[in-house]
Parts: structure tokens; C-alpha cells; sequence
């Protein structure tokens, strides 16, 4: 396109507004011969699959999307809406939902406003608009996330709020699709149709991320297993991410041959045109229950978002054939075409649309808002302590039980002491018994029994439907729980080594714990997930085998993180793990410390005293409570956790040997949230504190611990932190060097003797 052939008004105005009315210039300026105006159910073009009730109602949700956006960029400068990425060019998208349906679980792209019209219209009584506006307005009543971000979703038609950036979404997705065929295997209810598809869509800048990687990955991977995986991976290829173009026929080239993905393209730039396609798609995928990659041509039109000013990196010339491409634009010559609307019923119909979404706006915007911190976290983490006291006493089936451990005289409590591995084994047989719905999974946790042999003989005693070997890949891991949770199983993933758990932090950050904030708790991701880690590994490790760094499980909004030094205490802990997940809907971490799988010895080789009793059914421990050895023991209290805690008890004797102290050890046990109660209670009497942290020294534990006792205002006893060093981990006896260690702790209680 020539320069001085573009119109002055086109060079001059944002784009918004060029946008808008290169819409009603284009109907005026139509001068074709309509057609003779179709049935409802006919064609509404010669050719087309689409019929023309189905294009009128497309074109509708389309129009409610585009004025959804203007509406946004006019009155995000009045302050009324909070939102502008928006969906201009991807109305296509529409189709996708008129071609599946409402009980199919849905992880949307953040341009999917063509798509939740659309779908609206599978429940009756349902307003896309005003729930829109509510969102978009950040009012408290908005049914999607209750006013605490712009995000698509809805309970009703099962899409589930997401952020969606980076593609973050795709494992989670891919997940519930496998959920949904395992279902069947292990003989649980579904809370959707058993046929159903799970619907992930995706820019194609974001179909380069790691995380959207590895949902292909994984998807191909199970396709290759002739595993069923009815997943819809919808690439809207707008052709470009903010501002770095997308190679031209890269997303084409890339998925059309890949092995394990069927492909299948459509124009989502035409609707008569395109619909075929995607419901040949849908179709394939819900009969064949095979991954499909369904790239849809969309374009991008007004920006990455309100504050993308393009004029500013692209030419003009580029922008204005950018916009010639609005689907809209050929929607409405559709419209025209077909006989179904004059010119005037168009720009009625677009402008109509229009008012509807200002006064929806202008609704919204008098509608309640957050209005404190308690309204704002309100469903971040719900905890209800009696009802998840009551299910974590509540017994197995005893007959499931006998069952799991092979015979009644085989009970765990008829046993003999047993260390830690050995009792998280048998905590967790109980769990499978107790909860049919339990899945229990990661790398190399089936026939081999982990590597420290922790899920040793779960798989003979469930079968391989409930305990399996994943890929070697731990975003999917997780991905894969958050799908086996949406669908109302109890997944109990196994993330190898706390260092592998980094590799796939935002699984848990942000997806699984911001499930319950961004859906105001409409939905939950109910998991409890199993972690070996820690230091202290003797002739085995260096950093992936003796992580020491809690801080990214520390700072996750919502997270429970619990950490047993000994065996009876894990199997309590797991039974109050599990009834978080199923009563309050929890995403839990049990952390398990690798170094004390094996112990049996406290002070002197062959005393036993780290062997325990199975616990009986019925005892669970409420989270937050702490263990205290050497109760009223005030002239020195050390809190500690995991390895801290035996380490502790050695150094206390040594400690009361030298100096004449009666000491007490904490074991805080739970590590996020931190119950800064019982911290305070036990400081409360104390003459000295020291706090064991076998974490590092920045942002660990101990801090947490330190600002509690500070806060209390117990600042000025005197304290001393003994804590891992800010370094990774090195090999063999270095190891030692960087986490503390006992002879360490008995020299800061000297310290604290000057």
C-alpha cells in the first residue's frame, strides 16, 4: 500500500478508533448484489458448512468481543476498566467454541473474548457481557476470579481462570485430558461427560516457550504409547508476540509433521470459510481421544494491549494491511453477501452491541470492589480445621487396608518400630486405601519403588492404573496433577529431588496455587506433593542430590509445606496432608528429608531411639503443631526442622554437659505457613534461642522464625542463627562444609554464653 494513498484521518488517530470505523465505512462502501437470504439451516454461503443461524450467532459473539475492547480502551483512560490486551483479530475463535461443548474443560489464551460469547450461549440465562464488564471493571462481583484479575472463566461453563502468559497453561491441560481417559481405567466419576476434550488455546510467539514445549512433548510421547490424550491445542496465529514477528510458515512447519500431534488448519480470519475445519478438528479429537493441533489464522489488530502504541515501531503502511484483514471486516461482507442483513440492520446490529457494552460497563463500574486484605485473600487458602481434623482421623475401609498391606498380621501398627522411609511407605499404602481416587506418580516410583525405594510395592498393591511412571520431566509432572485434581482425583506427584522441583517452580507458583485465588475458589487443585531432598547425603550428591534451598516453596501464596524429621510423624502428617487436599481443596508439598530415610540411631550406633511406632488410625497432626523435646527446658531453645532435629538433640546433650543448660528443642515441622504462635509460646520462657536452619542463610527458614520472635518482642534475648551458607552444594565431604553442622551448633551456644 502506497503512503499517499492511506487517508490523513488514518495517519493521525489511534488505532482503536481507525479499527472502529474501518467497520462501518466498510458496510456503506459495499456495493455488491446480496444473495437470496438462507434458511437457518442452509448454507450461508454456497460451499460453506457453516449454516447461517450458526454464522448469525458467530457474528454476534464476534461483535460482543470486538465492543468489549473499545469499550476497554475508552474507558481505561476514565479509570473504569483495569484490562486492554484484548481480542480484536482472534474473534474467530468463536468457533472453536460453537464446536465443542460447554462441559469440555477450556484453558483459554488471553484473546478468547469470540470464544466465551460463544460459549455462553450453551447455558441459558447467561450474560457474557455483563460478566465481562464486572471482570474487566475488577468488581467484587465478578463470577470469574471475584475482582482480583481480568481472566476468562466461568464454573458453570467449565473454563477454568488462568493468567495464561507464557503458555503456563498447556500441562495442566494436557493433564485433564489424560485425566479424563484414566478415569475410566480406575473406575472413578467424572465430573464432566466421559467423551469430553480438554480446549487449550495459545499464541503462536507463546507455542516457542518451554512450557508449551513440553505439553507437545509429552502429548506426542503419549500418543506414541497409544495412551489416549483427547487434547485441543488451538495456536492462534496472529503472526506475531508484542513486537518480534513469528517467522512466516514457522507454526505450519513445525506441528504439521510432528509425530504424535494430528494437525489440522483453518482460517479464523472467515468464518464460512474456516468452521469446517475446526469442527473437522473437534471431531477428530473427541473420536479419536488423540492430541490435535488445530492452527487457526487469526491476526492481530489495536496492539498487544491499550499502552502498545505501534505507530511508534511499525509503519503505517504495515498497520493498515494488517487491519484490512479484520475478520469482522469479512464477517460483515458475509453478512452483506448472504442476504441476511441489509446494511442498515448491520450498523444497527454494530452499534446496538455497542451500547450494550457501555451500559454494562457503566453498570460495573457501581458495583462493589475489594475494599480490604481479608476480602482480597479470602479464597487463597481456606482452611477449615475441624472438618480436615475430622477427615484426617477418619479411618481407612479396614478391609482396603488388609488389603494394601498384604494380610492382617502385616498392619503397619503391629509392627515394630520402623524408620522414616519405611513408615512414609506405609502412610502412603494407607492413603491409596483410604481415598480411591488417589494417583500416585513421577519418575521411576513404580516397579523400582524410587530411588530410596520410598513407593517400594505400591504399584503390586494398586496396580499400574493408580501408581505409574511418568516421562522424566517434572513442569509435566505437575501439569499432569493439577489435570487429575480438576477432574476429582487425589494425585500424589513424586518430584524426585528438590533441585528437579526448581526446573518447575511456576507449576505450583503460578498455576496450581492460583487456581483457588483467580477462580474465587470456584475451582482447586487439591494435590499433595511429595519432595525428597535436603542435604546430608554421605558419599552420594553434590547440588541436584543435596538441595538445600526451601525459599522458592517458602514464598508460593497458599502453599503447605511440611517437613518430618521422623517416621510416626510423616504418617500423621500425610493423613492431614491428604485431608487438606480433599476437604479445603490444599496444594501441599511434603518435603522429605533424604539423609534420615534410613536412621534408626539417635546418640550411639545400635540405640534405636530414631525407630517409631506406626500410629494408629485416627491420630493426625493439625497442622502447625510443632514437637517439643525437653518441655520446660528454658535456658536454651533451639528451633530446627528435619535434619535439624536429631542433629539438635546430639548437640543439647553435649551442649547441657558444658555449660549446665537444661535445653529444649523445637521442631517446628511445618514450614510454610509458619505458626508463629507456637513460636511465640516457646520463646516466651526462654533465656536463649538458637535457631538450626539447614536451609541457606538468605531468605530461609530461620528468618521467618527470627522475625516471629522479634515481633513478639523478644529482640532482646540473646540469639544466634545456625544456617547453611549462600553457595551451592559442592561433592563428597566438601558437602559438609557449606550446611551446619553439630559441632557448630554447640559453638554458637558458647557464643551465647559470653
Amino acid at each position: 500500500m502506497n503512503a499517499a494513498a492511506i487517508p490523513a484521518w488514518k495517519k493521525g488517530i489511534n488505532r482503536a478508533e481507525i479499527c472502529d470505523r474501518n467497520f462501518t465505512e466498510a458496510v456503506r462502501a459495499w456495493d455488491g448484489t446480496p444473495g437470496s437470504r438462507p434458511r437457518d439451516d442452509e448454507p450461508v454461503l454456497p460451499g460453506s458448512v457453516l449454516d447461517a443461524r450458526g454464522f448469525r450467532e458467530l457474528f454476534e459473539s464476534q461483535l460482543v468481543s470486538r465492543h468489549l475492547d473499545l469499550m476497554a480502551r475508552v474507558l481505561r483512560v476514565q479509570n473504569k476498566v483495569f484490562y486492554t490486551i484484548g481480542s480484536s483479530g482472534h474473534e474467530g475463535n468463536a468457533m472453536v467454541a460453537r464446536a465443542t461443548r460447554h462441559t469440555d474443560p477450556a484453558f483459554l489464551h488471553y484473546r478468547s473474548g469470540g470464544f466465551m460469547a460463544e460459549r455462553f450461549r450453551k447455558l441459558p440465562g447467561m450474560d457474557p457481557v455483563m460478566d465481562s464488564a464486572l471482570s474487566f471493571a475488577a468488581s467484587a462481583e465478578d463470577p470469574a476470579s471475584g475482582g482480583r484479575h481480568k481472566v476468562w472463566g466461568s464454573k458453570p461453563l467449565w473454563v477454568l481462570p488462568q493468567t495464561s502468559t507464557i503458555a503456563s497453561h498447556l500441562p495442566k491441560a494436557l493433564g485433564t485430558a489424560v485425566a479424563i481417559e484414566q478415569a475410566r481405567r480406575i473406575g472413578h466419576a467424572l465430573p464432566v461427560p466421559d467423551d469430553s476434550i480438554a480446549i487449550c488455546s495459545f499464541g503462536d510467539a507463546s507455542a516457542n516457550h518451554a512450557t508449551a514445549q513440553t505439553a507437545f512433548n509429552a502429548a506426542a510421547w503419549t500418543a506414541y504409547q497409544k495412551l489416549p490424550a483427547p487434547v485441543l491445542f488451538v495456536c492462534e496465529d496472529n503472526g506475531i508476540g508484542i513486537s518480534v514477528k513469528t517467522p512466516d510458515g514457522w507454526i505450519g512447519n513445525r506441528f504439521r509433521n510432528m509425530p504424535g500431534l494430528d494437525y489440522f488448519h483453518a482460517d479464523g480470519l472467515d468464518l464460512a470459510n474456516g468452521y469446517g475445519q475446526v469442527e473437522a478438528a473437534v471431531e477428530h479429537c473427541r473420536r479419536t481421544r488423540r492430541p490435535t493441533f488445530l492452527h487457526l489464522r487469526t491476526t492481530r489488530i489495536m496492539g498487544h494491549a491499550g499502552t502498545d502504541f505501534e505507530i511508534e515501531w511499525r509503519s503505517i503502511e504495515e498497520l493498515c494491511a494488517v487491519e484490512a484483514t479484520d475478520p469482522l471486516l469479512r464477517s460483515a461482507a458475509i453478512a452483506l453477501e448472504s442476504g441476511l442483513y441489509s446494511k442498515d440492520e448491520l450498523l444497527e446490529l454494530y452499534e446496538s452491541t455497542r451500547r450494550r457494552c457501555f451500559a454494562a460497563a457503566d453498570e460495573a463500574d457501581r458495583r462493589p470492589k475489594l475494599a480490604s486484605l481479608a476480602e482480597v485473600v479470602a479464597p487463597l487458602a481456606p482452611y477449615t480445621p475441624d472438618a480436615v481434623a475430622a477427615e484426617a482421623a477418619r479411618p481407612a475401609p479396614e478391609a482396603a487396608r488388609i488389603a494394601a498391606y498384604g494380610g492382617e498380621e502385616k498392619l503397619p501398627e503391629k509392627l515394630a518400630p520402623r524408620h522414616l522411609a519405611i513408615q512414609i511407605n506405609q502412610g502412603l499404602h494407607e492413603l491409596m486405601a483410604k481415598y480411591p481416587e488417589t494417583l500416585l506418580f513421577g519418575e521411576d516410583v513404580a516397579q523400582k519403588g524410587g530411588v530410596y525405594t520410598v513407593t517400594k510395592g505400591l504399584q503390586k498393591a494398586f496396580r499400574g492404573s493408580r501408581v505409574f511412571n511418568t516421562l522424566l520431566d517434572e513442569t509435566m509432572i505437575l501439569g499432569l496433577a493439577q489435570g487429575y485434581a480438576n477432574m476429582g482425583m487425589l494425585p500424589l506427584p513424586e518430584i524426585q529431588y528438590l533441585a528437579y522441583f526448581h526446573n518447575a517452580c511456576d507449576q505450583i507458583r503460578g498455576e496450581a496455587c492460583s487456581l483457588q485465588f483467580f477462580s474465587n475458589d470456584q475451582y482447586r487443585n487439591p494435590m499433595l506433593v511429595r519432595i525428597a531432598g535436603l542435604g546430608y547425603q554421605r558419599g552420594f550428591g553434590g547440588h541436584f542430590h543435596n538441595d538445600n534451598s526451601i525459599t522458592a516453596l517458602r514464598d508460593i501464596p497458599g502453599l503447605v509445606v511440611g517437613c518430618p524429621s521422623r517416621g510416626d510423624d510423616a504418617v500423621e502428617m500425610l493423613r492431614t496432608l491428604a485431608a487438606l487436599a480433599k476437604v479445603d481443596g490444599r496444594v501441599a508439598v511434603f518435603l522429605e528429608p533424604i539423609a534420615l530415610y534410613m536412621t534408626k540411631d539417635l546418640h550411639e550406633a545400635g540405640d534405636g531411639q530414631w525407630l517409631f511406632p506406626y500410629p494408629g488410625q485416627g491420630r493426625a497432626m493439625p497442622l502447625g503443631e510443632g514437637r517439643v523435646y525437653g518441655e520446660g527446658n528454658d535456658d536454651l531453645v533451639v528451633f530446627t526442622y528435619g535434619n535439624g532435629v536429631p542433629m539438635s538433640l546430639r548437640a543439647a546433650r553435649r551442649i547441657e554437659a558444658e555449660h549446665g543448660w537444661n535445653v529444649r528443642v523445637v521442631d517446628l515441622r511445618w514450614l510454610v505457613p509458619l505458626n508463629e504462635d507456637f513460636i511465640r509460646r516457646e520463646v516466651a520462657s526462654a533465656r536463649r534461642v538458637l535457631v538450626v536452619d539447614e536451609g541457606r542463610r538468605s531468605a530461609g527458614v530461620g528468618e521467618g522464625v527470627l522475625s516471629a520472635i522479634v515481633e513478639a518482642g523478644h529482640g532482646a534475648l540473646p540469639m544466634r542463627r545456625v544456617v547453611g551458607a549462600d553457595t551451592y552444594t559442592p561433592l563428597a565431604g566438601a558437602a559438609f562444609l557449606v550446611i551446619p553442622g553439630e559441632d557448630d551448633i554447640v559453638a554458637a551456644a558458647g557464643e551465647l554464653d559470653r
